[in-house]
């Protein structure tokens, strides 16, 4: 199955957000803003974050390319 260039530029940024998931450089810090510790708004960020590049792949029609949805093709896997 061949991919287009466009599609496969999703591999690295998914691996980028899954590898910064974790707060790594936020460890051992223990500063406190609006009530709540740094590492707290360092994932809401990042799942702001996620949830915007997510809503730009399934847009890009990445998601229906790989699903194999529209295509005329039957997925790989079939539930059920």
């Amino acid at each position: 199955m061949s991919r287009s260039r466009r599609d496969l530029l999703w591999v690295p940024v998914f691996a980028i957000l899954v590898a910064f998931a974790v707060p790594w450089p936020l460890w051992g810090v223990d500063y406190v803003v609006a009530g709540l510790p740094v590492w707290i708004w360092w994932h809401v960020g990042w799942l702001g974050l996620c949830s915007l590049l997510f809503s730009r792949f399934v847009a890009s029609g990445a998601w229906e390319r790989g699903m194999g949805v529209g295509s005329g093709r039957e997925p790989a896997v079939e539930g059920g």
